[in-house]
């Protein structure tokens, strides 16, 4: 069995901005972030995906972010950086520096807009994983990109020995997956509210936007379950689905900052054209959490 990159809940965090239309990263602030993850016991730090906003950042900012979240961390957990593009060329100079940076491994959507086909697929990742001596992560996200990486090409990608796994937002496809690439690929849950589903196909964990909020109970559902406390993974699952319905009530990671705020660690908004929430959501968000937390007393 290919080793994961990590097993548990790694958290896809956000990026903190500053200034009145967001446009400087807040890298004290970030910093807090990451020690505030660390302390809950998150397995990994995902810097730079699309819960951190990368599609608005420059390649100099979405660099330095990466270099800096590589610093903080100091090794403690592994940090996986987003360097995919719709662009091969792009993303494999992404790679490149972000490996020179110290990231651990690579998180790479599938290419959006231009939509590849199968074949175009393998040979996009196959190009950027020829490129770079670390683990990659697919990262396979129909309902963003307009593509799904179809069972049988993920079978074709996991011969490949630095790719690692796939971070799956499929789930329709998730047996066939796993029967398919059996141990040569790890699979992460990209649903907060599937943790427990995939652990039970033989998952290594997921990539967690709630964990932002709530680390050390993404961290406890994985951990439950590898443990053999099954129902107790599914306790806790059951626990968080109000907040992954009012977390993703408008496109991610517009709530996860809102809640970050509500909670008074200042992340300041998201940059456009992703906007602040709508007041209504934005009132029904601070209800869950209220009610969530009390909850937990």
């Amino acid at each position: 069995m290919k080793k994961p990159v990590f097993t548990g809940a790694g958290c896809a965090i956000v990026t903190p901005f500053t200034g009145r239309d967001n446009e400087k990263v807040d890298y004290d602030r970030f910093g807090e972030l990451i020690e505030y993850q660390i302390s809950g016991h998150t397995d990994a730090i995902i810097v730079c995906g699309t819960t951190g906003e990368s599609s608005t950042m420059p390649d100099d900012e979405h660099l330095s972010v990466i270099e800096y979240a590589v610093h903080k961390v100091a090794g403690r957990i592994p940090v996986i950086a987003g360097t995919g593009s719709n662009d091969t060329s792009h993303g494999i100079n992404l790679s490149k520096e972000a490996v020179k940076l110290g990231a651990d491994a690579l998180l790479q959507v599938t290419p959006y807009y231009n939509k590849a086909t199968q074949k175009g697929l393998v040979k996009h990742y196959s190009a950027i994983a020829a490129a770079v001596d670390v683990p990659i992560i697919l990262y396979n996200v129909p309902s963003r990109t307009g593509v799904n990486i179809a069972p049988d090409t993920l079978r074709e990608l996991s011969k490949i020995p630095n790719v690692s796994g796939v971070k799956e937002c499929n789930l329709a496809q998730l047996s066939e997956v796993r029967c398919k690439c059996g141990d040569e690929l790890n699979i992460w849950s990209g649903e907060d509210g599937q943790v427990s589903l995939m652990m039970g196909a033989g998952g290594s964990g997921v990539i967690s936007v709630v964990s932002n909020v709530y680390p050390e109970i993404m961290h406890d559902m994985v951990m439950k379950y590898i443990n053999g406390d099954v129902k107790g993974s599914w306790e806790l699952q059951a626990r968080i689905m109000p907040l992954v319905k009012a977390l993703f009530c408008e496109v991610n990671p517009i709530p996860v900052k809102a809640a970050l705020n509500i909670k008074g660690i200042g992340v300041g908004g998201c940059r456009l054209p992703l906007c602040e929430m709508e007041e209504g959501n934005l009132e029904t968000l601070r209800s869950v959490i209220g009610k969530f937390e009390e909850s937990m007393k």
